[in-house]
């Protein structure tokens, strides 16, 4: 019922603009400030393996050793995909563009932040972001997704040649008079 409402509904439609332009504003910035201001992601993956040891470690195991064996190895790409990933999700959910998945690929940072043991607005984001996933084209119809998803739509069907349904074959019967 509450997805239906979620997809379908004229007010959450309007909710949904407001969380999506909130939570867009907020990665923007934050890519931005990354991207202009430099941004080293070394200590902060350091730290969050260093958070794994201990009798009650806030990041497991699991997720240390993805830290320590292919994110810091790979530092200079995460230094580049981080602030660009969360510039553009900023991007697409204000403007309303391929909205559920901008929503999804900030709802996979947020989880990725959490995982390595920083709360901050993480968790507060993710599940707004959820709401917004679950929602699909209904949070964008206040934006571009509006004509873009359309157009996109049509462009699909005629690649795959799907904007002509088959039609059944017609044969005229001549009417028998006894």
């Amino acid at each position: 019922m509450f997805n239906n409402w979620l997809r379908t509904n004229k007010v959450a439609m309007w909710l949904l603009t407001f969380i999506r332009v909130y939570i867009g504003y907020e990665w923007m910035t934050a890519g931005w400030g990354k991207l202009t201001g430099g941004f080293e992601a070394g200590g902060f993956l350091q730290g969050a393996i260093a958070k794994a040891a201990g009798d009650h470690p806030a990041v497991q195991g699991w997720w240390a050793a993805f830290l320590e064996h292919a994110a810091l190895p790979g530092v200079k790409l995460f230094n580049f995909i981080i602030p660009l990933g969360e510039f553009l999700v900023g991007v697409g959910l204000i403007l309303g563009t391929f909205t559920t998945f901008a929503a999804l690929m900030g709802l996979v940072m947020n989880a990725a932040f959490l995982f390595s043991g920083t709360v901050s607005t993480n968790a507060q984001m993710l599940l707004l972001e959820v709401l917004i996933v679950v929602a699909a084209a209904n949070a964008g119809k206040i934006g571009l997704d509006r004509w873009v998803l359309p157009y996109l739509r049509g462009l699909w069907n005629k690649m795959t040649h799907r904007d002509h349904e088959p039609k059944a074959p017609t044969t005229r019967l001549k009417k028998r008079t006894a």
